[in-house]
């Protein structure tokens, strides 16, 4: 059986994986000249010294661990999370708050700096019951339904952290604003999601429900585009045709066959099985219906999410800190809104069309993890990714946002002269750099009507969830499918699961 892809981003290169191990004949299509979609490097110039850094994506963490061992990715990357608690800076308070890995830990530290009466060990063990009802779910390769919910959950779980909405399930575990607006943070990692909306409470476990740290995130040594750069070698051992630089032109779903060109030149290959792993508007666009096209093109696709990379000629030194060895390592965030209300203002003020509204900054620091895992590169680097950030325009375009961003981290830092190279990416150079719709990292808003059982386009989803449409040779596995978009592949071992099961 001949399987062709269109992508070998994450999703792509995860699902010619499976299908290679199961026998299949894989061709992988790809328009930009090298593998990983917005998972790949980019290089700084600095005093003649070339310095690699995160393009796009930079931590690990929703991958499966299933999917990282299975692939052979295990046994080619060296990986790191750190366990020093994460420290959160608010406004209005000196020192940040920690957040404990051990619940009761959280709930006496939420306590002392927010006068927080709620409770953090309930919260974290309901979220738990859920999370390990998405992992089971994602390893079946079984779409997601409200009955299997329910019957996992029970109805008043499957209803607080499924179909209802962020503000409702953090109102009933939490008292204190600042307790509520640090567990909100995920909902609007890539879009200004409202914290009202129907099935907004499902993004909150679903950012959790990674395994290969656990429900926390890591970093991948040298960078993670490493993951896709291992992954393909390993595809390429296990027989796959990778063309890159190649744009697809047309796809015959009738005849079963993709028109591209590659080095100037038109090609044709057949398929017996197609899978789009790109953005749903492109793989409707292609191989879909007008029905189709006309539906991935009305959905809401605004991304909000900008970052900035920082690069320090010594290491970084933080104000806050501990004793712990991998205290330079520990995520660290800040904090523009104190109160619900407010972070939600501010992430709707950019969905009318404020340009920049400052919501909340997550701190990576990638050079002190690849400190901890023995790599000392010639500079220290900080990826700082934030919200809420206009479509607008481009980084080089926007000199003071990323001076903002750049004070705000540097603040928090006792060496901020070291700080030698900085760069923005906005929601807009994701749109132009990657081809992502509305500059979206997850290609579509999480919100009601495109999240959960919604985030799929087949006309029988029940049955075959990943399918495109009507067409049963053709699938859609990118970063707009279920679960979400991210560096974790799920969607691709879900198609691939669901590709082979049909194909028995």
């Amino acid at each position: 059986m001949h399987i062709v892809i269109v992508g070998a981003g994450i999703n792509g290169l995860v699902a010619a994986n499976y299908l290679l191990r199961a026998g299949c004949r894989v061709t992988i299509i790809e328009r930009a000249a090298r593998v990983g979609g917005a998972c790949v490097s980019a290089t700084a110039q600095i005093d003649g010294v070339q310095h690699h850094y995160a393009h796009g994506a930079s931590v690990l963490g929703l991958m499966q661990d299933f999917v990282f061992q299975e692939t052979g990715l295990s046994a080619r990357v060296r990986t790191y999370a750190p366990t020093h608690p994460k420290l959160i800076h608010f406004p209005g308070l000196d020192a940040p708050v920690w957040i404990w890995r051990e619940p009761e830990r959280l709930d006496r530290e939420f306590e002392e700096k927010f006068g927080e009466r709620g409770d953090a060990v309930a919260f974290r063990a309901d979220e738990e019951r859920v999370v390990d009802f998405l992992r089971q779910g994602y390893r079946d390769a079984r779409p997601p339904t409200l009955a299997d919910a329910e019957a996992a959950l029970g109805t008043e779980l499957a209803r607080r952290w499924i179909t209802g909405s962020a503000r409702a399930l953090l109102e009933h575990y939490f008292t204190s604003e600042g307790a509520r607006v640090y567990m909100a943070m995920t909902v609007t990692e890539s879009g200004p999601v409202s914290l009202s909306e129907p099935y907004s409470a499902f993004i909150i476990p679903m950012m959790d429900s990674g395994s290969v740290f656990g429900s926390y995130y890591g970093f991948v040594r040298e960078g993670i585009w490493q993951i896709p750069i291992e992954l393909d070698r390993i595809n390429r051992e296990l027989g796959a045709d990778v063309r890159l630089g190649c744009l697809v032109k047309e796809i015959d779903t009738r005849a079963h066959q993709v028109s591209f060109e590659e080095d100037g030149k038109p090609m044709r290959i057949g398929y017996d099985h197609l899978v789009m792993a790109t953005d749903t508007v492109t793989a409707a666009r292609l191989a879909g219906t007008p029905d189709l096209a006309r539906r991935t093109n009305e959905q809401r696709l605004l991304g909000s999410a900008g970052k900035v990379t920082l690069l320090f000629s010594k290491p970084v030194r933080w104000k806050h800190g501990s004793a712990q060895s991998d205290s330079d390592s520990a995520f660290r965030f800040v904090f523009s809104e104190s109160s619900l209300s407010g972070f939600e203002a501010a992430a709707n003020r950019v969905a009318q069309g404020t340009p920049y509204s400052p919501g909340y900054m997550q701190i990576y620091c990638e050079g002190a993890a690849m400190r901890q895992l023995g790599l000392h590169e010639p500079f220290d680097r900080l990826s700082v990714f934030f919200n809420f950030l206009a479509l607008d325009r481009t980084g080089a375009d926007w000199p003071e946002v990323k001076a903002h961003v750049r004070q705000t981290v540097l603040a928090l830092t006792s060496n901020p002269e070291d700080c030698v190279w900085s760069k923005l990416l906005t929601p807009r150079d994701l749109q132009e750099t990657f081809l992502f719709p509305g500059g979206n990292l997850d290609h579509t808003m999480l919100v009601a009507g495109q999240t959960y059982f919604d985030r799929g386009f087949s006309s029988d989803p029940l049955r075959h969830f990943y399918r495109l449409g009507d067409d049963e040779r053709v699938h859609v596995c990118g970063a707009g499918t279920y679960p979400c978009g991210s560096v974790a592949g799920t969607p691709g071992y879900m198609c691939a699961k669901q590709l082979l099961r049909v194909s028995a």
